[in-house]
């Protein structure tokens, strides 16, 4: 009956001839939401599925990918769930690391392209309840937790599914090896998708946003899109759309990403538009080299650039998604603990220069980036070689330039190129020395 019920909720919203996103207009709630997204700007990506069990099958960077770089056939895929029991998985722990990080909200797989799913899902039983001796919806689990530790909970959703019988034709990447049949509907694979969006969007309560991914695939597919982003806000208007296709923003989405770049960057090859839009910004980095958990990849970014590039995609306006790969057995990976504290107090003692700020007057530069609140603009000098930093165009009025650290004055220049301020070397910090500059 329950799944009864599910269906027919969601063929009853697809019925309903206005929800079209052509022309999409957010609403004021999303409007609110987006205004919050930007002023937290920094939260946890979560990559966990059953994948975590091969640790990378040995081979660097393959991870949550495995299925399709080493053409694992479904029949033998499926073994996978018998090995995943994360029963060391404390979600207070998780929220806690979040909170103690300065992150503001998660990010975490429902499903990923291998189209297992992270939550009890109705419409299949390939997933983490019915397939695994763990047998736990660790997305409520996780989201009960957000909810009294105050941290926003979203949902990455694969659009690209190696395992349904459905997705079809196929795209790139999972190919014949699968074993799935040369044959398949593709609107019942959208319906089904869609039904697994309507669980997740009425059985967890209020979700921060949908983090789509896999458009990329094949990107001639009729995805649906209005019928797919019409149903999201239905259900939940405040809900913020993103989608990981790595282009221009599309009509219903309501923020714009960028994979392992700076906005406007595309030194991975993933970001194939150098457009940034006027809608909220996120960057998401990996904190080795892999998304999943990979017992191989030592590949640690250190603190310093880790905190050095969440502050440059501050200073286009972008939010900073820091990924985890949890181990198969439940726990974060304990190498990045000490680097998420360090973060975490970075926070606490310069948070007012990032939180709650937009993109400040002059673009990142190779020597740091600017932030702005109200009249108060922040230069984040990082990179700095020479003993003053220019502003190129900033001819606003200025009231005062002193440090964050401890408000000692320096000498500024402007004229109608600009503004020079002097920042002697004796001052400045190893991860970033801070310029407070006041506007009349």
């Amino acid at each position: 009956m329950k799944r009864f019920l599910l269906i027919l909720l969601t063929l009853s919203i697809f019925s309903i001839p206005d929800l079209a996103q052509t022309g999409y207009q957010p609403t004021e709630e999303n409007l609110k939401n987006r205004e919050w997204f930007q002023d937290a700007k920094y939260g946890m990506f979560l990559h966990w599925g059953v994948y975590s069990v091969m640790a990378g099958g040995g081979d660097m960077g393959i991870a949550e990918w495995i299925m399709n770089q080493k053409e694992i056939p479904i029949v033998a895929y499926e073994d996978l769930p018998n090995y995943f029991n994360p029963f060391e998985f404390d979600p207070a722990e998780w929220v806690s690391v979040v909170k103690e990080a300065g992150m503001k909200y998660i990010t975490i797989t429902s499903k990923h392209h291998d189209g297992f799913a992270m939550y009890d899902s109705e419409v299949s039983n390939w997933d983490i309840v019915d397939r695994t001796q763990y047998g736990k919806d660790v997305l409520k689990l996780l989201k009960e937790e957000c909810d009294k530790q105050g941290i926003k909970l979203f949902f990455y959703y694969s659009q690209l599914d190696w395992h349904h019988p459905d997705y079809y034709p196929r795209g790139r990447t999972g190919q014949g090896y699968t074993g799935r049949p040369d044959s398949g509907d593709w609107d019942t694979y959208i319906d089904f998708m869609n039904t697994q969006l309507t669980e997740l969007l009425t059985n967890y309560g209020d979700i921060g946003g949908i983090w789509f991914d896999g458009m990329w695939d094949q990107w001639n597919a009729d995805w649906q899109l209005d019928k797919t982003y019409a149903l999201i806000h239905k259900l939940q208007p405040g809900t913020l759309i993103g989608s990981n296709h790595h282009k221009a923003p599309l009509p219903g989405e309501d923020f714009q990403m960028f994979e392992r770049d700076l906005p406007g960057e595309n030194t991975m090859g993933f970001n194939q538009t150098s457009a940034i839009s006027a809608l909220p910004l996120e960057m998401c980095e990996t904190m080795n080299g892999s998304w999943g958990y990979n017992i191989k990849d030592r590949r640690f970014k250190s603190t310093k650039q880790l905190i050095q590039t969440m502050v440059k995609a501050a200073g286009y306006g972008a939010n900073f998604l820091l990924n985890n790969g949890p181990q198969p057995n439940g726990k974060l990976q304990a190498e990045n603990m000490d680097t998420l504290k360090v973060i975490g107090n970075w926070l606490e003692k310069y948070g007012e220069s990032y939180y709650g700020t937009r993109k400040g007057p002059v673009p990142p530069r190779e020597w740091g980036a600017t932030t702005q609140k109200g009249n108060t603009v922040y230069v984040h000098v990082m990179n700095l070689r020479d003993d003053a930093v220019f502003l190129p165009n900033f001819t606003d009025k200025i009231e005062s330039v002193s440090l964050y650290d401890d408000g000692s004055k320096l000498k500024f220049k402007q004229d109608k190129f600009g503004t020079v301020i002097n920042v002697p070397f004796e001052v400045r910090k190893e991860i970033d020395t801070i310029v407070v500059v006041k506007i009349k």
